[in-house]
């Protein structure tokens, strides 16, 4: 991986692992800049993957060619730590995987897993995820680097050749699937 093996071996095998209570507190440690960020997880989402090992990575902002995004890496850690599946594929997936109950909320074209099931979720990355992160002034060049060179189970953009890819796909699709059949909730 020639240009970003030393943004991959940080991720990959990172000096240090980010913990939710550590990424949440004020001051954050999390740069408000530009980067990539890796996901390891105590304690595996899915009996098929292992634990312990870089299983997600994600990008702020992502690249937009029409617009600036105010996304940075701050941002974006402390989002997939607290917020919800809507905003979140790393929270959509992880809950499926963990087989919370996807619901369409508010006009119905949101789907999250609820209030129990977002603090749930909430509880178990805090249990479980761990994350890293390099600053890069364009990041998406280095995320479609990691994605194709590494095995990135949890990844679905740009990862059609990972193993895991077309069970992920289909696991995500019966949750919205079984979402659109249930009533609205609150």
């Amino acid at each position: 991986m020639s240009g970003g093996f030393v943004e991959a071996t940080a991720l990959v095998s990172p000096d240090r692992l980010w913990s939710a209570q550590e990424v949440l507190e004020r001051p954050s440690p999390v740069p408000a800049t530009a980067g990539v960020y890796g996901w390891h997880f105590k304690q595996s989402p899915h009996p098929d993957l292992d634990a312990g090992r870089l299983l997600y990575v994600g990008i702020a902002p992502r690249y937009m060619a029409n617009r600036t995004s105010t996304q940075n890496l701050r941002k974006r850690v402390r989002y997939h730590y607290r917020g919800n599946a809507a905003g979140s594929t790393l929270r959509l997936t992880l809950g499926c995987l963990l087989g919370l109950e996807l619901r369409r909320v508010g006009s119905g074209k949101r789907m999250t897993f609820g209030k129990a099931g977002e603090a749930t979720l909430s509880q178990w990355m805090t249990d479980n995820a761990r994350v890293s992160w390099v600053e890069q002034s364009e990041p998406w060049d280095l995320e479609s680097q990691l994605i194709s060179q590494l095995d990135l189970p949890l990844n679905l953009d740009q990862n059609r050749h990972n193993a895991f890819h077309s069970r992920l796909k289909e696991l995500r699709g019966q949750a919205r699937q079984r979402a659109r059949e249930l009533p609205v909730s609150s």
